[in-house]
């Protein structure tokens, strides 16, 4: 199974997705990656054509559309899901990182050489990062430079100041410098920039809570009304229908003549819980990228801020449905 999986991408490819797991931290294979890609994606294709056919009534073409919406969403869940880790990662290590500077200038200052002082600070509350360095510290035992393997630790992350750091560092390595020195502005300079970050956050809650109101509770509120005036209309008609079966007289101009709504409820209901999933989805999506700088954060938002979108949606059309009955019962419609 393995070795036909491999063959249905390519090299380049195969490659790609074990550089996407090393930068996650995941530790798996690739052909692991691959069938739940595959194997899992054909399963959601074939149940999600069937319970359209055969629940739903819809066409063979459209339920072929949507078992290949439900084999796309497996595809894109696994790839968010391995973006997310990379992006937490990366956003864990470079909180940890003007510790790890300032811990190996002082072993610096000591009289320790460079890539000793960088492995004696590879402390235990480093976690991964300690890992990273460790591995770092193998490879210059096996008779790797420097240089080169600093430039494979930047390649671990996907940090922009990993890289400037140690980019830095290997200048001050080939032409002379006080490394020590170096480093404890390094620390200095990313706990300003970690502050600053902070600082911006906190300003940017507003537009981050505006945001939230309008995805996560306005919208399925606005929907579940909407549901609810689409029912309340279609019983009217129906009871109007009644009284006239031939429908309704034209009122003066002969294209100005009423009639009852083409969508049904359940038509709108449908349609209305698919687009609170999409409009909640990104607005956790949103306020992430507004008030931390990463959309990919707001990953671990969505499943919740979808559910209660959709709790929202049904407690208004319930609660707005409960009164116009009323209404109706006391004979006001």
């Amino acid at each position: 199974m393995a070795t036909l999986l491999e063959r249905l991408v390519s090299r380049g490819a195969a490659v790609a997705i074990s550089r996407q797991l090393d930068l996650a931290g995941i530790k798996t294979s690739v052909n692991r990656i691959l069938f739940m890609m595959v194997a899992v994606g054909a399963l959601l294709f074939a149940a999600a054509t069937t319970a359209s056919y055969e629940l739903f009534g819809l066409g063979l073409g459209i339920s072929a559309v949507a078992g290949i919406a439900a084999w796309a969403l497996d595809i894109a869940t696994i790839y968010l899901l391995i973006a997310y880790r990379i992006d937490g990662r990366k956003a864990k290590m470079e909180v940890m990182l003007p510790d790890y500077f300032m811990l190996a200038a002082a072993n610096l200052r000591s009289g320790i050489a460079l890539d000793r002082a960088m492995l004696l600070a590879a402390r235990p509350e480093f976690t991964f990062f300690s890992e990273d360095i460790k591995d770092m510290s193998r490879k210059l035992f096996s008779g790797e430079t420097l240089e080169h393997a600093l430039t494979e630790l930047t390649q671990k992350y996907t940090s922009n100041q990993l890289k400037h750091s140690i980019r830095m560092m290997i200048e001050s390595i080939r032409y002379g410098g006080a490394m020590a020195d170096l480093m404890t502005q390094l620390s200095a300079d990313m706990r300003s920039q970690q502050l600053a970050q902070k600082e911006i956050s906190g300003q940017m809650l507003m537009y981050g809570i505006f945001v939230l109101f309008a995805g996560l509770i306005a919208a399925p509120v606005l929907y579940g009304l909407t549901s609810q005036m689409i029912t309340v209309t279609t019983g009217v008609w129906k009871g109007i229908l009644q009284q006239n079966p031939n429908g309704l007289p034209s009122t003066g101009v002969s294209f100005l003549k009423p009639s009852p709504p083409k969508i049904t409820s359940t038509q709108y209901q449908d349609f209305s819980l698919a687009a609170i999933a999409v409009i909640t989805a990104f607005a956790g999506l949103i306020m992430s990228a507004i008030t931390s700088g990463s959309a990919l954060k707001g990953i671990r938002y969505v499943p919740l801020f979808v559910i209660i979108g959709i709790v929202i949606y049904f407690a208004v059309a319930g609660l707005v449905g409960t009164i116009f009955s009323s209404i109706t019962t006391s004979g006001g419609v």
